[in-house]
């Protein structure tokens, strides 16, 4: 943990209290959290080994930031409304979006996939940063409209020197917008670490734009479900935007195309692995004798079968023919795209042999 962090799971997975913030610990509960969070890492170690198989063209892998993810989108109600990054996979799943989406996005075969209305979650957002702005304006526009809920906005640290992230900042606290902007500080924006980045905290920059901001231990399920929670109330009664700044660290790779051996050393890897968020949960929940072996082993087969049926499913899908390149250009359609389509299908034609042939 940093200092002034919100806490209230050590990573030796004992409960300690806060005087603000507090969790609902159930037995059950606690095992629920457990599972999210497992299949969020087992879901995300596939797309990392489909791109190697070359399955993949790219995967932004979440591993080291389950308990902030999973804590965050548990916190969220079915009214509540979730603009996500493009690394949000565990928010995803608390969402209910068929991870094959996720994947199919990654192979390039579809822009998505899921209806956003339907699970009110966004489309991933691959530009740093712009989906903090798209949640704002959507936040203004519930408050205008008097409609229930708030929004979420999931960002990393890197994105926090991006103007739109000031913009948003500023348009939220002007307008009181219902939002909570949820940065995973894993502490390395790509290559860059923190301190090239910001002289103070990331939470303390909503003091300059005239909202509340928290740090929260980015590795504590409990801690983060707990501080989102306050903050989501916070907006739907009208009171405002919160900054809440999950500190965690990303222990795989930016995504496959990066080494983070050339920017980074063992040691400081090794002293995150030591504070892995699912290793403390369970460590709590065998201290309690919530959980025994026999449970964590029924959750591992269970994340691994899973896994095997989202492998076939996404070998299954068909890649997309090159006309799809026209398709939703324009919702209503368009006569010049037409134009184009009917140009394309001629050239594509112009390479078959008198047989029909390719």
């Amino acid at each position: 943990m940093t200092t002034g962090s919100i806490q209230l799971l050590t990573h030796e997975g004992e409960l300690v209290p806060h005087p603000d913030y507090h969790a609902e610990i159930s037995a059950d509960g606690l095992r629920e959290l457990y599972r999210d969070m497992a299949w969020s890492r087992r879901m995300d170690a596939e797309g990392v080994t489909l791109q190697r198989q070359g399955e993949l063209g790219l995967w932004p892998s979440l591993l080291g930031q389950e308990a902030a993810q999973i804590g965050a989108g548990r916190a969220l109600r079915a009214e509540d409304y979730v603009f996500p990054s493009y690394r949000d996979h565990g928010v995803a799943l608390c969402r209910d979006v068929d991870p094959l989406h996720l994947l199919r996005m990654f192979r390039g075969v579809s822009n998505g996939g899921w209806d956003p209305n339907g699970n009110n979650f966004h489309l991933y957002t691959l530009v740093i940063g712009s989906q903090v702005l798209h949640a704002t304006g959507y936040a203004m526009g519930l408050a205008q409209d008097g409609a229930p809920g708030a929004v979420l906005v999931c960002f990393g640290d890197g994105a926090t020197s991006q103007g739109d992230v000031s913009e948003a900042f500023n348009f939220a606290a002007v307008f009181h917008a219902p939002v909570v902007f949820f940065c995973q500080n894993n502490q390395w924006a790509i290559s860059e670490s923190n301190d090239r980045q910001t002289r103070v905290p990331l939470h303390q920059r909503a003091q300059g734009f005239g909202f509340p901001g928290v740090r929260v231990d980015g590795n504590d399920v409990l801690a983060c479900r707990a501080v989102t929670e306050w903050a989501l109330e916070r907006a739907r009664s009208g009171e405002g935007p919160t900054l809440i700044e999950a500190y965690t660290y990303r222990m795989g790779a930016h995504t496959t195309s990066d080494d983070p051996t050339k920017y980074r050393d063992a040691e400081e890897l090794e002293h995150w692995r030591l504070r892995d968020p699912l290793a403390r949960l369970r460590t709590l929940l065998e201290h309690r004798g919530w959980a025994d072996d026999d449970f964590f082993a029924r959750v591992d087969a269970e994340c691994e079968q899973r896994a095997v049926h989202l492998r076939t499913q996404l070998r299954q899908t068909a890649d997309p023919g090159p006309e799809h390149l026209f398709a939703h250009v324009y919702a209503d359609g368009h006569a010049l795209v037409d134009e184009e389509r009917a140009q394309f299908a001629a050239y594509q034609a112009s390479f078959a042999d008198a047989d029909g042939g390719k």
